[in-house]
């Protein structure tokens, strides 16, 4: 199974995403990692994933091979972060065959309604959560 992490800005949540998977799956799975920056690719390529790119072409082409997306969900959104996510970044992301699996974070002109404010912490682990219950479909209990 491949899992791409995205994420952008300084990568802490993308960084924190691979150290679990890790922990959980060790190298049962393939990491890959697409940051809005390089900064972001950085950090979750010393958390551990496999390989890494960075910006909207990579992110275009890298989509294409994943299993399942894990990120942030404003970056399903042009223009957020700042500006790092392109309209093609999130369009690509939004469009992709793969599992989506989006922590609802998002930035401050988005109002997520019947979502709790859970700590990053929980929603890290319900997220590797969902992934473990994919596997374990695709080969078998984890």
């Amino acid at each position: 199974m491949r899992v791409l992490v995205v994420d952008g800005m300084g990568g802490r949540i993308g960084q924190e995403v691979v150290v679990r998977l890790r922990q959980v799956f060790g190298e049962r799975i393939e990491v890959l990692a697409v940051g809005t920056n390089s900064t972001a690719t950085t950090a979750m390529l010393k958390a551990g994933a496999n390989r890494g790119a960075t910006g909207e072409n990579a992110m275009r082409v890298t989509v294409r091979e994943a299993d399942v997306v894990i990120g942030p969900l404003s970056l399903v959104v042009p223009d957020s972060m700042m500006g790092e996510v392109t309209p093609g970044m999130a369009q690509a992301l939004a469009s992709s065959s793969a599992r989506k699996v989006m922590l609802p974070l998002t930035n401050p002109r988005i109002d997520l309604v019947g979502v709790t404010k859970t700590p990053l912490p929980h929603l890290l682990d319900e997220a590797v959560s969902i992934v473990s219950s994919m596997l374990g479909k695709e080969v078998g209990d984890v």
